[in-house]
């Protein structure tokens, strides 16, 4: 890959980060528990954990992916597992 591919590409994997959490703030927002209705402030609680740990992990993994391509990108080679 080429470094420059890989610059950008490990870019839009950091991007991406700010893209989950701003989904995970919405599907926050969107089940809250309000006067005029919404969800039961249980299954609230239970979707905000169980999406939190879902983008924790998706945050987790690009921000690997991305360390390695930027590696990449100033000329390292591949890591050994």
């Amino acid at each position: 890959m080429s470094p420059k591919i890989a610059r950008l590409t490990g870019l839009g994997a950091f991007g991406a980060i700010g893209f989950f959490i701003l989904l995970y703030a919405l599907i926050a927002w969107v089940s809250r528990h309000t006067s005029r209705g919404g969800m039961m402030v249980s299954m609230s609680v239970v979707t905000w954990i169980s999406v939190g740990l879902v983008v924790i992990a998706l945050i987790v993994v690009h921000v690997n992916v991305g360390k390695q391509l930027m590696y990449l990108a100033r000329g390292g080679g591949p890591r050994g597992v």
